[in-house]
């Protein structure tokens, strides 16, 4: 026994190899029970968590998902655990619809307030509702099957659905996190165009993504898209307040009335390559570099008769073109009107000068615009003098064809280089010079290059004797300046071609104080806007001449940059042009020319390919001037009135210059009408 008892005592004290066996097997006990334990609570708590998502541990094939009918904010308070600091209470199925129609009505204001033509990005919107129902009825069909859950083909099968709904073929990049519960909404996504959302970085929170096939995303774009999209609109109507009561409308003519001519520009003249002369988007050929004349860009030899064809490609650079008829304040006409008649002025038949004219006045009568106004928001340009397209109608051998009689261009407003004082309907827009600058900076530079030039010659005159008009006081103006060498320097233009090359015309206008300007064949003078050009103050001898003509580009007070002097009396020899000049105080010199410098941006057509920045040009002063015009002549007809009938049509020339009526001291020069003369 003690034999026995001792041995115990000392198994138990000494164990076997250093370890007790009684210890070991505890611990093993302990391990398994453990495990088993934690099996069971594993098992137990997943079973919990997914019956709280609605449906049972192994009937649910699309856990994980939320279900269609929660709405929005009850999701990003699952999220964030409070979404009012964020978001708005949105139902997804009542007031995400009406989101989306606030969405269709900003589409309609953008299209109404913009024109077609601008670019403008695009912002797409999700309908939540129409994703959901697509998804539901997959889940549906993926319920009745009884496949093993796959949620990589899920994933696919709702980018699909997304990218069909979108329209594109692609979705958004971004990755779904695994737990929606640890996701913060510390800012919303900005939806930006198709573009922009394809070259945006993945955006990253923290360190896992977002990835939109997630319904929740889903939402949360559809939600955030409707407040880009109205500062878009916000945007739109920001720039739609510079164009309103300034929009525009083209009409499409046939070409054969505007680019058919181009096509032919060898049958436009008999003795002028009008092929060269339209090249250039109707400005012509590059002039050839001096710099001594010229600025470094922007001159080209530009023919007098291209202003339709220039007009027209600024006009298709205008800011405020639109599409829509409707919302235009004004309806332009692209009819190259004078290439067209130019073609048959010469010709004795009468039908072939009317041809195109006649038609083309069909055709705008026909048209739903015409009807609007009856054309009276209409306007045409025509790069030729007004007796041009106002022939006799009781004689078809006369001058020109009758474009300017028709009713139906009585009611337009007709922009030409001489506008009629006894007609109402035609308004004169300077001629084209030489001079079309691409930039703000080409026109400053060149104003300050004509202040510091030093001047030569008083006065200066470049044309030739007319001998078959009685009327004429051109040989009186040649004479004096002959008289008067060293104060006066002419330039003949009658034995040779010098008065068509701009280098002489620049160089002897830029050398003069005053440059004389007598009518020719008519009234008015390309060379008047040349000697603007280069600050050379203009001699009229006929109020006719530029007072009662440019009426949108010349200051009324045209004492300010302009000298008259009476034609009669220089024909009866009263009036020596060299004194009346010479008693004009320097000061006064000085100011006139400064006057005529700060004229030269509205006297020039900037290059069509290009638009300036902050200066007016001529063509942006006759827009304004026709769109004011279109416009009172709109409240003449919503009150009611006949248009035009405060006003005797032989004395408009008085109500467009001075708006009003009654004698004048000008009346003499306009007493009896001029003949109508060729070129």
């Amino acid at each position: 026994m003690n034999h026995i008892t001792m041995s115990s005592e000392a198994l138990m004290e000494k164990p076997m190899n250093g370890k007790c066996r009684c210890r070991t097997q505890s611990w093993y006990i302990v391990l398994i029970s453990f495990l088993l334990w934690f099996t069971l609570f594993y098992l137990y708590s997943s079973s919990i968590t997914f019956s709280k998502k609605g449906d049972s541990f192994f009937g649910n094939h699309h856990m994980g998902f939320v279900d269609s009918s929660e709405s929005f904010h009850d999701v990003v308070r699952e999220e964030t655990g409070d979404s009012s600091s964020h978001v708005k209470d949105i139902n997804v199925g009542d007031n995400v619809e009406e989101a989306n129609n606030d969405g269709d009505e900003i589409d309609q204001v953008i299209a109404s307030l913009m024109s077609e033509d601008n670019e403008t990005q695009s912002v797409e919107t999700i309908s939540g509702k129409e994703n959901e129902d697509k998804l539901s009825k997959e889940e549906v069909n993926t319920r009745d099957e009884d496949k093993p859950i796959d949620l990589s083909s899920m994933k696919g099968k709702r980018k699909e659905a997304v990218a069909k709904q979108k329209g594109t073929e692609n979705v958004s990049q971004l990755r779904r996190e695994e737990n929606a519960e640890d996701r913060t909404v510390d800012s919303f996504p900005i939806v930006k165009s198709r573009r922009d959302r394809a070259n945006r970085p993945r955006r990253r929170n923290r360190n896992k993504s977002v990835d939109s096939s997630d319904p929740v995303m889903e939402k949360r774009i559809e939600k955030v898209v409707v407040e880009p999209r109205r500062q878009n609109v916000l945007r739109a109507r920001s720039d739609s307040t510079s164009c309103s009561g300034r929009y525009i409308y083209i009409h499409n003519l046939p070409k054969k009335f505007n680019q058919d001519l181009l096509d032919n520009c060898r049958t436009l003249s008999f003795w002028t390559d009008m092929c060269e002369c339209a090249s250039n988007l109707g400005l012509g050929a590059p002039l050839p570099s001096n710099e001594k004349l010229y600025s470094r860009t922007g001159w080209f030899a530009t023919n007098q008769f291209l202003l339709e064809v220039i007009f027209h490609n600024r006009m298709k650079q205008y800011k405020c073109l639109t599409k829509d008829p409707s919302v235009a304040s004004a309806i332009y006409v692209p009819y190259y009107a004078g290439l067209d008649v130019g073609r048959y002025l010469w010709d004795p038949d009468g039908f072939m000068r009317d041809y195109d004219a006649v038609n083309l006045v069909k055709w705008l009568a026909s048209r739903p615009e015409w009807k609007k106004m009856w054309g009276r928001d209409h306007f045409l340009v025509a790069g030729r003098i007004n007796w041009d397209f106002r022939r006799d109608p009781k004689n078809e051998s006369d001058w020109g064809n009758e474009l300017l009689n028709f009713a139906e261009s009585r009611n337009m407003t007709m922009l030409v280089i001489e506008s009629s004082p006894w007609n109402y309907n035609d308004f004169a827009i300077p001629y084209p010079t030489y001079f079309h600058p691409s930039r703000d900076d080409d026109v400053f530079q060149w104003q300050n290059r004509m202040r510091r030039l030093k001047r030569r010659y008083l006065f200066s005159f470049a044309g030739a004797r007319r001998p078959n008009l009685r009327e004429s006081i051109r040989d009186e103006v040649i004479d004096q300046c002959l008289a008067s060498r060293r104060k006066c320097r002419f330039l003949e233009c009658n034995k040779s071609q010098k008065c068509h090359n701009p280098v002489y015309l620049m160089k002897l206008f830029q050398s003069s104080v005053f440059c004389l300007q007598p009518p020719g064949d008519s009234y008015t003078r390309r060379s008047i806007f040349d000697s603007i050009l280069a600050g050379c103050i203009p001699v009229f001898f006929h109020p006719g001449s530029a007072y009662v003509q440019y009426i949108w580009h010349f200051p009324k007070d045209y004492t300010k940059y302009s000298v008259l002097i009476p034609a009669g009396e220089v024909k009866s020899g009263n009036a020596n042009i060299e004194r009346i000049l010479q008693r004009i105080p320097r000061e006064k010199r000085v100011a006139m020319r400064e006057e005529i410098i700060k004229l030269i941006p509205k006297v020039i057509y900037s290059d069509p390919s290009s638009r300036l920045d902050t200066t007016e040009d001529a063509f942006d002063l006759t827009v304004k001037g026709v769109i004011d015009r279109v416009e009172t002549v709109r409240n003449q007809m919503r009150e009611g009135k006949q248009v035009n009938s405060e006003l005797d049509e032989e004395e408009s020339w008085k109500y467009f210059t001075f708006g009003k009526l009654g004698i004048h001291e000008w009346d003499p020069f306009f007493s009896s009408k001029p003949g109508k003369r060729g070129r």
